[in-house]
């Protein structure tokens, strides 16, 4: 993923997210609604994301230093792991309670129609910031499925955005219909339900990417189709025989760090062993574009080591 893809997304997504929470608590406060008002914590909380996912992505722009010599490219996977915080513990959390107590104390929703209106006007913002975050990723996510995309992606904010957005749409259709329940049956336990049911949505979102950005911000290697293009590509057949030892690990969701030891043909002069290696770079960068990083060491392979 781009940087400018990326961030084009999540523009999307601070926009429409800060017009639907000003939409939805204007709602809340007309029709004292406990879902709509679950809905524009969650609105604010998606809205304070994107801006941390912006700030993860211009922390990581910082040139390497003594201090971090591999650069600052993890502070993209370490602020998406911050929005997962948020998600849960603003989102989830505030919903959750909220729930609960309206359903332990439910109240009469006033002027239903004006929340039916906002809602309705915010899936359609929210549908073109979910739009928006597909069409950008499209050209990431190629054959694979939605949820393995989001599953293997090294690029934490395009995940980030399409869960996010999946789930307020998601919890706008329960809250309609907690507002539409609550009218029809003049149950305003309704509403309750809707609220409870956006907080247990929005756990679950939270905490698929707690565990993805988590696996992220410890080190994730090369994929298995990198893997194989790497281990293909270190070996020439002339020079290089074949890969004895292999390690990657992104430092940022465009750079890749590969190091590995491969066996040299015996009877290589120091000229012709160095030419081998850069020619070995030079067809893994051609080959996986994010490996910046390639550290090669020169081995004659004996079999005790395999």
């Amino acid at each position: 993923m781009s940087a400018g893809g990326g961030k084009k997304a999540i523009l999307a997504a601070l926009s429409a997210n800060a017009g639907i929470a000003v939409a939805k608590f204007v709602g809340a406060a007309i029709t004292g609604s406990a879902s709509m008002l679950a809905e524009g914590v969650h609105s604010v909380a998606d809205t304070a994301n994107q801006g941390l996912l912006l700030l993860g992505q211009r922390r990581a722009e910082q040139d390497a230093d003594d201090l971090h010599p591999f650069g600052y490219g993890r502070n993209r996977y370490f602020y998406s792991f911050i929005v997962a915080l948020v998600l849960f513990t603003l989102g989830s959390a505030y919903a959750i309670y909220e729930g609960i107590h309206k359903i332990q104390h439910p109240e009469e929703l006033t002027s239903p129609i004006v929340a039916i209106v906002i809602l309705v006007f915010a899936v359609a913002l929210e549908g073109y910031s979910f739009r928006t975050a597909m069409r950008e990723s499209m050209p990431l996510k190629g054959d694979s499925s939605w949820w393995r995309f989001i599953r293997n992606s090294r690029s934490p904010e395009l995940p980030v955005v399409l869960l996010e957005d999946s789930g307020a749409l998601i919890g706008l259709v329960f809250a309609l219909a907690a507002v539409v329940l609550t009218v029809v049956t003049g149950e305003p336990i309704w509403d309750g339900i809707g609220t409870l049911a956006i907080g247990l949505l929005l756990g679950v979102i939270a905490l698929i990417l707690i565990v993805e950005m988590q696996s992220l911000l410890i080190g994730e290697g090369a994929t298995p189709e990198e893997d194989h293009d790497i281990r293909t590509n270190l070996v020439d057949g002339a020079n290089i025989d074949r890969v004895i030892h292999l390690k990657t690990q992104y430092l940022g969701p465009e750079e890749l760090l590969v190091a590995a030891k491969v066996a040299i043909a015996p009877g290589l002069g120091i000229t012709e062993i160095a030419a081998a290696i850069d020619g070995a770079e030079a067809r893994v960068r051609a080959a996986v574009p994010a490996a910046r990083m390639i550290y090669l060491e020169p081995d004659l392979y004996r079999t005790q080591r395999g």
